[in-house]
């Protein structure tokens, strides 16, 4: 049983990780839709954590071995370059708000789907209703955009959230195959993504930072680099050491309805009550499909059958 100290850490570390991937939803359509283009944002996230995580490389094995070279390949450059780009490239033309609600917040949907097609998982009554409240608030804040919207484009973002949060999806039931702990998955990435896709964005000339101060240049380096690079991964992995993966999934609700606020907050995004209402349908989804509540009641069990065991064997014959 985890003391209370240990789970109010674990409180605190979840709602800084899930503050985090809201931030990077909301600084990164702040920076692609100001003066910053979709592969300078990619280029200052990838070759600052790289240089600042090459100590560490140096004592791991930077192949992932014993897996076709079609997952090999997501392992190295998919977590890394490939998704973060479909995701920064969809906020170019949509609003924060819905990438929350249709990248990170799909996730557990596209996860299940990925873990049922390729594991043969199966899913429980509750967490199947989890799934089905996110598709319905995904649909409420897609359609919305789709039908009554009239800012050119935005059904691209959509499709681009759609498609980075699937292959992330994709990702994640290959690396929980792979056997790899969080930080090595981590430095492969970078590793490779650095070496394959910076010579790529170098390649494309939309890597000039001609329109961008230095200090612009300091500030998305700390952000997109340093504390959504590599912060928010340790601290995610502080926090299932803490409290338990399942108890982690569930703080994820959070980060749509974040998303939201930092939009309307910081970029004055404005939301019709209709997404608001979708926005919020997805929150609980993630969190009915998270488990957590399956997890307490097994828990709850078990503590009964503890104490049912402890009162027998008081008894006497």
């Amino acid at each position: 049983m985890l003391s209370l100290d240990r789970r109010y850490l674990g409180v605190i570390v979840a709602l800084m990780t899930v503050s985090i991937w809201a931030v990077f939803i909301v600084a990164t359509r702040f920076s692609v839709s100001t003066n910053f283009t979709v592969e300078e944002v990619l280029f200052l996230r990838l070759v600052p954590s790289t240089l600042i995580m090459a100590p560490f490389m140096i004592k791991y094995d930077l192949i992932p071995r014993g897996l076709s070279w079609l997952k090999a390949g997501m392992l190295m450059i998919g977590a890394s370059a490939i998704f973060p780009y479909i995701v920064s490239s969809g906020l170019s033309f949509a609003p924060a708000s819905d990438g929350g609600v249709l990248a990170p917040g799909m996730l557990p949907f596209w996860t299940a789907l990925a873990a049922f097609l390729i594991l043969g998982e199966k899913l429980d009554q509750i967490r199947r209703a989890g799934l089905f409240v996110i598709l319905i608030g995904a649909l409420l804040v897609g359609l919305w955009q789709i039908l009554f919207n009239s800012d050119e484009g935005v059904w691209r973002g959509h499709i681009l959230f759609l498609i980075g949060s699937g292959l992330f999806a994709v990702y994640s039931v290959i690396f929980r195959q792979s056997g790899l702990t969080p930080l090595h998955g981590l430095l492969i990435g970078l590793f490779w993504g650095t070496l394959f896709i910076i010579p790529i964005l170098l390649l494309t000339g939309r890597v000039n930072f001609n329109n961008v101060s230095a200090l612009d240049i300091g500030i998305t380096i700390i952000i997109q680099s340093l504390i959504i690079g590599i912060l928010a991964t340790i601290l995610f992995n502080y926090g299932v050491r803490l409290i338990g993966a399942s108890e982690m999934g569930a703080f994820g609700a959070l980060t749509p309805i974040l998303a939201m606020l930092g939009g309307i907050m910081f970029l004055n995004e404005t939301v019709p009550t209709i997404k608001m209402v979708g926005i919020f349908l997805v929150a609980i989804g993630v969190f009915l499909a998270s488990g957590i509540l399956k997890l307490k009641s097994h828990k709850k069990k078990h503590r009964e059958k503890n104490i049912s065991k402890m009162i027998q064997g008081t008894k006497f014959d």
